[in-house]
């Protein structure tokens, strides 16, 4: 009769065993897989008999250079390939001597009010806005910390009765803090 107390330890007993099994048919059929060439009858033609071999070199050579890899079709193939696209497409990444020297350098925070222009997109491009921001105070270039909008409208729109239309108003936006250096 099995004892009920002890059915985990009968449990790893099997399921060591079974390791083992598996693990002794795995190793006996690794040669089974390699396909051997079709066994000859020893006749060999004269060009296909073998050279006697050459007697060994004083100094071992360094080992030749292994032929070069043919493409493998698989998972960690393709996952390569998708690793060395995305180095074209993200930037490069700094050294952290870069990224310091990058930070090291003195910026001063400037307030003021610079418009941002209209990019073609219609988008504001506040980037024209705090560059002149920080020109204004001395600097050459700068990047905007915070930005303000408002309405410009025309004076037709405030008269009672008139009633609004999609080309009255039109938003300005502008810098109002900006990073110089």
């Amino acid at each position: 009769m099995i004892d009920r107390f002890n059915l985990p330890g009968l449990f790893r007993e099997h399921a060591a065993m079974a390791g083992v099994t598996l693990c002794v048919m795995l190793i006996a059929a690794g040669p089974g897989w390699t396909q051997n060439a079709p066994p000859t009858l020893g006749v060999q033609s004269p060009a296909q008999q073998p050279l006697p071999p050459e007697p060994a070199p004083q100094q071992a050579e360094p080992p030749a250079a292994a032929p070069a890899d043919r493409e493998n079709p698989g998972l960690i193939n393709e996952i390569g390939k998708l690793f060395e696209k995305s180095k074209s497409i993200l930037p490069p990444i700094q050294s952290p001597s870069e990224t310091l020297g990058n930070l090291a350098k003195p910026a001063t925070m400037v307030s003021g009010r610079a418009a941002c222009v209209v990019a073609a997109n219609g988008a504001p491009d506040c980037k024209a806005g705090a560059d002149r921001l920080c020109q204004s105070k001395g600097f050459t270039e700068g990047k905007s910390l915070d930005t303000d909008a408002s309405e410009k409208c025309s004076p037709i729109v405030f008269l009672p009765g008139h009633k609004r239309g999609p080309n009255d108003c039109k938003t300005e936006n502008f810098v109002t803090r900006a990073l110089c250096q």
